[in-house]
């Protein structure tokens, strides 16, 4: 029941803004982000409890003529991005009650927390690829509305054109693997014989679907416009939780049904270009001076590391015997990189705010006025850069250390992301928050509201915990790397 509870709620909510149009709006929307948040947090410690050992709880209901179910349940990767969803979402609508929103604005979170929890939660394909698809309506409305720039239509269409591209190639696989299944049930899609040389095509189609979701080079030219352009609430959800989808969707699809493909040369060149972006992107991220660009660049170098972890202990697996460091890695570091974005993202609307500009050079000087300020924003940096004793640390060593096991050249490009994240991260954080600044305009400054503090805290917070007491979340995952062990022994 709360599986169907957590699917059905934000939906609801998201139709009542859609019909009453109140002045109370992004209260209501807070209230039912903040319920379903409360009800994944019951399920956890029901799951944690109950359930460390099964695949599932959920609701299944068949539809025979094609085989296919309104099949959802929750097993322990599906319950950390459950978490992830639903802990940000509140923060995201939060993080928008300095301004003047309409209902609509709210219901379109709420449907997008509908579709992402939809796609989280299924357990079938036909049903994993309704609401892939469905997450792209309210956010492409998110950035086509509400977004800023003279360019943002342009930039909208080519946001929409690249990821509905990408979702026909997934489900023509989808389709395919179908048919060697006779169903979309993921227990029957993995089950299924699928031939060696039809496993190419099928990766590929995936790859190609999920590497522009998070993205990958160089399938990520849409990111950095849309990120830049997109309101601060919709750089949160795209870099938050929707590049998440890509991620999810290697875990519970490519590497599942493509196992023979990844341990070829398939699987090698999707690492490469892992890589690759890893290196591409946090050079590009140096030298930016747009705050907005500079996180939306390192947010690709970081889900490249993410991919490579997965690559690599899917290509040891298939060529060596099991590994799973990487998808336990990949799984921890999702959770991590969305809370640290966001906190990020957060951080920067504060600062363009402030400065009217995102342009890093007119900034500068703020710590001295704003020191709450300063302190949260440096953690969440800390964060981003993976120091020990923050998040981003697990599962960054996690993820390399599955690279290393594979490729010693690999692991030391891949590491590259520490070093050059340290680069871009402090150079942010210094122009933005050091320096002389214009004395004018400094000296009326005072720290952010007790809300913003209140909101970047929450993911401060979150930082230290989940870089202290890693191994509860980590544990979940068991369920998941077992089936995946599974599947390449057999």
């Amino acid at each position: 029941m709360l599986t169907i509870l957590l699917l059905l709620l934000p939906l609801l909510g998201s139709l009542l803004l859609f019909i009453v149009k109140s002045n109370h709006s992004k209260f209501i929307a807070l209230g039912f982000s903040l319920i379903s948040l409360f009800l994944a947090l019951a399920v956890g410690m029901q799951f944690s409890v109950e359930h460390t050992s099964t695949f599932e709880i959920g609701q299944k209901l068949y539809f025979s003529p094609i085989r296919s179910a309104f099949h959802f349940g929750i097993g322990g990767l599906s319950l950390l991005m459950l978490l992830l969803t639903n802990v940000l979402v509140p923060i995201i609508i939060f993080s928008s009650f300095k301004d003047s929103r309409p209902s609509q604005f709210y219901a379109l979170i709420l449907l997008m927390q509908f579709g992402l929890v939809g796609l989280f939660l299924a357990l079938d394909g036909l049903m994993f690829y309704i609401f892939w698809e469905l997450t792209l309506i309210p956010i492409w409305f998110i950035c086509g509305i509400y977004g800023t720039g003279e360019n943002k239509s342009k930039i909208n269409l080519k946001f929409f054109i690249y990821t509905f591209f990408g979702s026909l190639f997934m489900l023509v696989g989808l389709i395919y693997a179908y048919t060697q299944a006779s169903s979309f049930d993921f227990k029957d899609l993995y089950a299924a014989e699928i031939d060696p040389k039809a496993q190419i095509y099928l990766f590929w189609m995936f790859f190609i679907a999920f590497a522009i979701k998070l993205p990958i080079f160089p399938f990520h030219t849409w990111q950095a416009d849309t990120y830049t352009m997109a309101p601060t609430q919709g750089s949160m959800l795209l870099s938050g939780i929707m590049l998440k989808m890509g991620v999810f969707g290697m875990l519970v699809l490519l590497v599942p049904l493509t196992p023979y493909a990844l341990g070829g040369i398939s699987g090698s060149i999707a690492l490469v270009l892992s890589i690759v972006g890893i290196v591409y992107a946090s050079l590009i991220a140096i030298v930016q001076k747009d705050i907005k660009r500079l996180i939306a660049f390192s947010s690709m170098a970081h889900v490249g590391l993410i991919a490579a972890g997965i690559l690599a202990s899917s290509i040891v697996s298939a060529q060596c015997g099991t590994s799973v460091t990487g998808f336990e890695g990949a799984s921890f570091q999702m959770l991590a990189h969305g809370v640290n974005v966001v906190g990020l993202f957060y951080a920067a609307d504060l600062l363009i705010r402030r400065f009217g500009t995102r342009d890093l050079s007119q900034m500068g000087g703020l710590a001295s006025k704003a020191p709450i300020f300063a302190v949260l924003f440096m953690i969440v940096s800390l964060g981003s850069m993976g120091l020990p004793l923050t998040n981003a640390f697990i599962g960054e060593f996690l993820l390399l250390k599955a690279v290393f096991t594979l490729s010693t050249w690999g692991a030391i490009f891949a590491g590259l992301t520490l070093i050059l994240g340290a680069v871009y991260v402090t150079k942010m954080y210094g122009m933005a928050m050091f320096g002389q600044g214009n004395k004018e305009f400094l000296s009326n400054q005072k720290d952010i509201s007790c809300a913003d503090q209140l909101g970047l805290g929450i993911l401060a917070v979150l930082v230290f915990v989940l870089g202290i007491f890693p191994q509860p979340l980590l544990n979940l995952v068991v369920s998941y790397t077992s089936q995946i062990a599974h599947i390449f022994n057999s």
